[in-house]
């Protein structure tokens, strides 16, 4: 049966994530600050404070074949997903890459299906495929559709493919090492990398940015990256991950709100009638029955 705590944490870590979006779109707003500089600082920061939290802590590293599946979601949400939005969003616009991420929820369930060796009920399958839809259709009509398939959707599909990977990998581990550890040492193991994407980008193009363009990317860096996923992948440890994963249907609502507030996107009727239907869906989801799989 679906845990309350399990449900609880998982919409604190959407919740964190939903400013994900706008804020990279901040970030990278006016080219002051790169696309590689933007996912890449970030997660050699986030890096910095996990090697500092499990050095005070103590914490026992993976082992064996944990450091393969730590690599897995390495690959999947501190380099493909940071890097890849990043880059779609310097011609993006938020809303419009909420279209392809609302896709993430059902990419999310079917690898935890495929890796976790769920059975959820038909039930769930047919809530999430419509809530999916709802979500789709809703960030579409706000996001401009997709009339015309650019790079950057391109690159915004395979941010939703490396993070459902990352999400539902890391959702595992986080049973064996921790919720917070796993993510550190995801981030420890990447350090290497970003750290040397970083040196990069900074040799290309110095970085530069106006107040609140550093203030989103301190947020990307110390939450989207770090904080964020303390919540989620707890969440996911509880689970069952595929029905925790729907809870990210409100995430293209969170992500669109923010945008209108802080982006100065519209915010009219359709968004608040679409935002009700997907957070309905969305909990009908979560509280499908596990039948015969219980």
């Amino acid at each position: 049966m679906l845990s309350r705590a399990g449900l609880g944490w998982g919409l604190l870590g959407v919740a964190a994530f939903s400013f994900t979006v706008p804020f990279t779109r901040v970030a990278v707003a006016g080219g002051g600050m790169s696309p590689l500089f933007t996912g890449s600082a970030r997660a050699a920061i986030a890096a910095l404070l996990a090697a500092a939290a499990l050095l005070i802590t103590r914490q026992r590293p993976p082992r064996g074949r944990q450091w393969a599946r730590t690599a897995i979601v390495a690959g999947g949400v501190v380099v493909g997903f940071p890097l890849l939005t990043s880059f779609a969003l310097t011609s993006a616009p938020a809303g419009h890459s909420a279209v392809v991420i609302a896709l993430l929820p059902a990419a999310t369930a079917v690898t935890a299906v495929l890796r976790g060796r769920e059975r959820p009920p038909v039930s769930f399958w047919v809530m999430a495929a419509v809530g999916a839809a709802v979500a789709i259709g809703f960030a579409a009509a706000q996001g401009g559709g997709f009339g015309g398939l650019h790079w950057s959707d391109l690159l915004l599909f395979g941010a939703v493919l490396a993070a459902a990977i990352g999400y539902a990998e890391g959702g595992l581990l986080a049973r064996e090492l921790g919720a917070w550890q796993t993510v550190s040492w995801a981030l420890v193991l990447a350090a290497p990398l970003m750290a040397g994407l970083t040196a990069v980008s900074i040799v290309q193009r110095p970085p530069s940015g106006t107040p609140a363009g550093w203030a989103a990317f301190g947020y990307l860096a110390v939450v989207s990256m770090f904080l964020g996923f303390f919540a989620w992948y707890r969440g996911l440890a509880i689970g069952p991950m595929a029905r925790v994963s729907q809870v990210q249907l409100v995430q293209p609502v969170l992500t669109i709100s923010w945008a209108a507030l802080l982006l100065h996107e519209q915010l009219a009727w359709p968004t608040v009638l679409g935002g009700v239907a997907v957070v309905v869906c969305a909990g009908t989801a979560v509280r499908a029955r596990a039948g015969r799989a219980r």
